[in-house]
């Protein structure tokens, strides 16, 4: 369902429309709320994510003070078009989203590999980006990233199997805190009932693990490059994204802070302590 821009804005994530915008021919679904002035603060989501996957905890308390939007890349989701098969290309990608919706300055949260592009974005584009938040994430080439598409298919092996959802060993610990935290994220994807995104394609994920591996392996990047200030936070114990890549972020950008690693959490730590993290990324947001 696509709705106008100039619609009321929604109450909650729960309820947002979803609607779209042309992008070199091919249509980006995207959703927003919160109050229409500031700067926008524009979501990247991680591997095989849609715009369902986002906690509405985390949305609904970004959106209470900021301009949020989140949206599906080239080819995912609810969006058209093929699904690039590199980091950067999914960013130049992003970028003219952006632009299509006018905006000549934008905030960024980047979770996983939305942490990936949105370190592409800010090195790349300076003008257009004017604070950055990278969650359980890491740079080109930290270790074990490459490792996260084999890691992807082994947990959707398992959960299909075990009829679990994969997102619990994958962004959860497995300690009774953790295990309870990935069940209250699952109860609170099942809030929308209506007009909900469609599924990520085979053909999108396929493309997605290629780009993923690719970051993994090539060479570091200088990260001196990224002169925004960028607020950095994970879990603990970050199975994907090993939570070293964390603290390597944070030491290497030149306007980072770090959020202390969230215990007992991993690379769903956002979500775990969305309150925490809501109220921190806010007020970074703000100053």
């Amino acid at each position: 369902m696509n709705t106008p821009r100039n619609s009321p804005p929604s109450s909650s994530y729960q309820n947002a429309p979803t609607r779209s915008v042309s992008v070199r021919g091919e249509d980006f679904a995207y959703r927003e709320l919160g109050p229409e002035d500031g700067v926008p603060l524009i979501l990247l989501i991680h591997l095989a994510g849609v715009l369902d996957n986002w906690d509405p905890r985390v949305i609904d308390g970004l959106a209470a003070r900021r301009r949020v939007i989140a949206f599906d890349n080239r080819g995912v989701g609810g969006s058209s078009g093929s699904t690039p098969d590199t980091i950067e290309a999914m960013a130049r990608n992003a970028v003219l989203f952006i632009r299509a919706l006018g905006f000549d300055q934008v905030d960024l949260l980047g979770l996983s590999m939305g942490g990936f592009i949105a370190q592409v974005i800010a090195e790349q584009e300076p003008r257009l980006i004017r604070k950055v938040i990278l969650a359980g994430t890491g740079p080109a080439g930290g270790p074990g990233i490459d490792k996260v598409p084999a890691l992807t298919l082994q947990a959707t092996l398992k959960g299909a199997l075990t009829r679990q959802d994969p997102k619990l060993s994958l962004f959860f610990t497995e300690t009774e805190g953790g295990r309870r935290a990935g069940r209250a994220l699952l109860e609170r994807l099942k809030e929308r009932t209506h007009h909900r995104d469609k599924d990520i394609s085979l053909p999108a994920f396929r493309a997605q693990l290629k780009a993923i591996r690719q970051w993994g392996r090539q060479a570091p990047s200088d990260l001196s490059e990224i002169r925004q200030p960028v607020l950095v936070a994970n879990g603990e114990n970050d199975r994907m994204v090993p939570s070293h890549n964390t603290l390597d972020l944070a030491a290497r950008l030149p306007r980072s802070e770090l959020v202390p690693l969230y215990p007992d959490a991993g690379h769903g730590g956002i979500f775990q302590y969305h309150d925490e993290f809501v109220a921190r990324a806010l007020e970074f947001l703000g100053s």
